[in-house]
C-alpha cells in the first residue's frame, strides 16, 4: 500500500488477497472506492446502500434518476436478484459471462422494493481482482464509470488520483494492459436480447449465443 495526504493506492496485481481483503470492508461499511474493471475504472459501492448511492450521485455530479450498472459474481448470486424469462435466457447468460456484456433484467419483488426499480443492468466481469471480491461480497458491486458527469472517462490510475483524492480514500489500481473500452449494454426484459448500446463486443457475437 502507497499512503499519500489524501488517498491510498493499492496495487490488486501485487497486492490481489489484501486487496480484496480492503475491498470488502469498506463495501460493508458503506464507502466509495476506485477500482478496475475489464473495460474502464470504476466507483464502487453496495447499491442496496442509500448513502453510498446518494455519495457516488454527489461525486460524479449526476442526478439519480441515472441509474448504475451492477457487477455481480455468479449466476447464483445473480438470482436472488432478478426474474429471468425462461431457461433460454438463463443459458444466455451463461454462454456470454464472463464478458464485458452487460444485461439489464427484471428484478424480482423484494429486489424492486429495495431498489425502487423495475430492471437494473447487471455484469459479471472478466477480471480477477473483481471477481474475487464479487465472491467474498457475494452482493452486487456498483460499477460507473470515474469521471464527473459529461466528462470524459479517467482512465489512469495517477490522474484518477489527483482529481479524485478528495472523494474516495481508496483507489485500486492495476498496472496491466487495458484496452479501455465500455462494456456492451442489451437488455433482456423481454424475449430476445436488444442492443441499448455498442461497445468492446459486438452485439453480432453476442446474439450468436442466444440463436
Amino acid at each position: 500500500m502507497i499512503q499519500t495526504s489524501k488517498i491510498i493506492l493499492v496495487n490488486v496485481d501485487t497486492k490481489t488477497d489484501d486487496a480484496v481483503s480492503k475491498a470488502r470492508k469498506l463495501y460493508f461499511e458503506g464507502k466509495v472506492f476506485a477500482y478496475p474493471t475489464d473495460t474502464i475504472y470504476g466507483l464502487g459501492g453496495n447499491p442496496f446502500n442509500d448513502d453510498v448511492v446518494n455519495r457516488i450521485n454527489e461525486i460524479k455530479g449526476r442526478t439519480s434518476e441515472k441509474k448504475y450498472i451492477l457487477l455481480i459474481g455468479s449466476i447464483e448470486y445473480l438470482m436472488r436478484y432478478v426474474e429471468l424469462g425462461s431457461e433460454k435466457h438463463l443459458d444466455f447468460l451463461i454462454s456470454i459471462w464472463p464478458n464485458p456484456v452487460s444485461v439489464v433484467l427484471n428484478l424480482n419483488s423484494k429486489s424492486r422494493e429495495l431498489l425502487n426499480l423495475q430492471t437494473a443492468a447487471f455484469r459479471m466481469p472478466n477480471h480477477r481482482f473483481c471477481l474475487k471480491l464479487l465472491n467474498e461480497i457475494q452482493m452486487p458491486l456498483i460499477s460507473t464509470s470515474v469521471n464527473k458527469s459529461n466528462r470524459e472517462a479517467l482512465l489512469e490510475p495517477s490522474v484518477i488520483e489527483e482529481e479524485f483524492s478528495g472523494d474516495v480514500e481508496y483507489l485500486f489500481f492495476s498496472k496491466k494492459k487495458s484496452y479501455f473500452e465500455t462494456s456492451t449494454v442489451i437488455e433482456l426484459t423481454g424475449t430476445e436480447p436488444k442492443l441499448l448500446r455498442p461497445g468492446k463486443i459486438q452485439f453480432e457475437d453476442i446474439i450468436q449465443k442466444f440463436r
